[in-house]
């Protein structure tokens, strides 16, 4: 009886949602997916081209509540869990931090003049590069799309597959992609 109890708490762990991520000494999330670097984007793209993933830079900022809703409710789902791990190498960037980045055209500023020169201007934003970046462009020039905001499970699902799929390069939008993935109940 203790085996089966044991069993049957084993088997709903598994499909309840990871944890959420730790809060890092700067106030944002760090789950285990998230890539220390040296925020030399170039290298960042060079090592995930490595690894077979793509790059995905999201920018979060201490006390966002919708960073912490992704983090809590949304990444933990075991489905986009995986896609992230098994894809994505994921850059984290604070969007009023002081870290130096490095940009595809060797410009090199702290976090948050990088954000003003990519044009972010909300948290959660994510960019997503492809797996070659023209000589002279800068990651926001480069990004094959970037979504600022918060997205539910289904959404935020479907935005990581279409990137994976490269939706994009066929012309696809990703609102009509996300529309007929609804109307097919997936």
């Amino acid at each position: 009886m203790l085996r089966l109890t044991a069993a049957i708490a084993t088997c709903l762990a598994l499909a309840l949602p990871a944890a959420a991520a730790e809060l890092g000494d700067d106030g944002l999330h760090k789950p285990e997916w998230l890539r220390d670097t040296f925020k030399d984007m170039s290298d960042d793209l060079a090592e995930a081209n490595a690894e077979g993933k793509r790059l995905m830079i999201i920018f979060e900022q201490r006390g966002c509540i919708y960073c912490t809703e992704m983090h809590t409710s949304v990444f933990p789902d075991p489905e986009i869990d995986a896609l992230i791990r098994d894809n994505f190498f994921v850059v984290q960037m604070n969007l009023f931090g002081d870290v130096e980045v490095t940009d595809f055209d060797g410009t090199t500023l702290p976090e948050k003049d990088m954000a003003v020169r990519w044009g972010v201007v909300f948290t959660p934003t994510m960019m997503f590069m492809p797996e070659e970046v023209a000589e002279g462009q800068t990651a926001a020039q480069a990004a094959v799309v970037t979504v600022p905001g918060a997205f539910k499970r289904g959404t935020t699902s479907a935005l990581f597959t279409w990137v994976k799929d490269k939706g994009y390069e066929s012309g696809q939008h990703f609102q009509k992609y996300l529309a007929e993935r609804i109307n097919q109940g997936g």
